[in-house]
């Protein structure tokens, strides 16, 4: 399994940090690029769509599992 490695980024000017495993990560990048995004462009609008009574660690894993069972990137 892999390990969780946290990291940081700067949303609107506010900077944040979220814990993913590897592959999440991976898959995340991935997204951002197929979407011709930066990763935290894609970070903060995951941000900005989430419940508030989620965490956005929780929220960026959600986003990439439900890329990967619709098949898409978006």
């Amino acid at each position: 399994m892999s390990a969780v490695e946290k990291r940081s980024v700067t949303i609107r000017g506010h900077r944040t940090s979220y814990s993913l495993e590897e592959p999440f990560f991976e898959d995340l990048v991935a997204i951002a690029a197929t979407r011709k995004l930066t990763l935290a462009a894609l970070v903060a609008e995951v941000d900005e769509t989430r419940p508030r009574d989620t965490n956005l660690s929780s929220a960026l894993r959600l986003y990439v599992l439900d890329c990967a069972k619709r098949g898409t990137s978006s």
